[in-house]
């Protein structure tokens, strides 16, 4: 007999396939986010559970007693979403799709950091509005990236993907803070510095880019001190999870003109965007695209069949969480 298992989101046609064929899988064919008392029945009615970042699974959404639920297969490299701690009491394995998006978000992240600077933004919404008059020497007028300091929170596969293409592309000098101690050859090739401390990177970057984890021990881990110890006229950039920054600090700090530009890719609170930031014209805003291409978005899928398939035969699951 089939494992049972149920999809919470839409995922490519091609992943749908494969699950489809290897479980008793049910799936959403609406795509709306599940309701919490669906997912909490979930939890009953299903072998596994393959979740999404936008679906939260909090351990009031756990069941007091036995789960029939085994495995959550998260369709993410984050995990913050999911209370860790409950599935573990309750015995539940997860697991998460690491590796595979890397490059993708690394490139968002400066796609990010290339339209806050040079105002791409701005610019495009001027032209589609039929408000631009033509070229002349003191139109909107950015901020060069080439030769900047391009600071890393969190040097783990994201960060230096990022920190690699600001220095070799952009020719950016990189500093960076992680909690361990990194020195390999990607970071020595980069001439990157790990500094002591958060402030250390914020006061010396003119761009700073946020790959650290989400959850609670990372929110607002940019609280409005750290906003002010940023240099002045200073960007932040965030592709790693919307918690890690106090939204309300930072349009303060945007709107005080003590940071020049923001871009981000994912909200506390998603798909909530204050509109203390809707209206800023220095802000570039992005709908959580950082995996969004049809590659990445299908290898997830297939790391999350390959630690259901593995954990159903038995067998050491290469993703595993918890």
């Amino acid at each position: 007999m089939k494992p049972r298992i149920i999809v919470t989101r839409r995922w490519p046609d091609a992943v749908e396939h494969i699950l489809a064929e290897r479980f008793d899988t049910t799936f959403n064919r609406g795509d709306a986010p599940l309701k919490p008392i669906e997912l909490k029945a979930a939890f009953q009615a299903f072998d596994a559970i393959l979740p999404t970042v936008s679906d939260s699974l909090p351990a009031s959404l756990f069941p007091e007693s036995d789960s029939r639920t085994r495995i959550i297969a998260n369709y993410g490299v984050g995990f913050s979403h999911i209370d860790i701690d409950a599935a573990r009491a309750q015995g539940i394995v997860v697991t998460n799709t690491p590796g595979v998006l890397t490059d993708c978000t690394a490139d968002i992240a400066l796609s990010l950091l290339l339209a806050v600077a040079r105002r791409a933004g701005e610019g495009e919404r001027q032209l589609r509005a039929g408000e631009w008059a033509g070229w002349c020497p003191t139109h909107m007028i950015g901020a060069k990236v080439t030769g900047k300091t391009i600071g890393i929170i969190g040097m783990g596969r994201i960060g230096k993907a990022t920190a690699k293409r600001a220095h070799f592309g952009f020719d950016m000098d990189v500093v960076f803070y992680n909690r361990s101690k990194v020195d390999d050859e990607e970071t020595r090739a980069m001439g990157a510095r790990q500094l002591p401390t958060i402030e250390d990177v914020l006061a010396e970057a003119d761009f700073v880019s946020l790959h650290c984890p989400g959850g609670a021990a990372n929110r607002h881990l940019i609280n409005a001190e750290r906003l002010a110890a940023m240099k002045p006229g200073a960007f932040l950039i965030n592709t790693a999870r919307g918690d890690v920054v106090d939204q309300a600090a930072l349009v303060a700090a945007l709107e005080s003109g003590k940071l020049a530009g923001a871009g981000l890719d994912v909200f506390d609170g998603e798909p909530v965007v204050p509109e203390g930031l809707t209206r800023l014209e220095n802000v570039v805003l992005l709908p959580h695209l950082g995996s969004a291409t049809e590659e990445t978005r299908v290898a997830m899928g297939m790391k999350a069949v390959d630690n259901l398939t593995a954990f159903f035969d038995g067998k050491e699951v290469p993703d595993r969480v918890v």
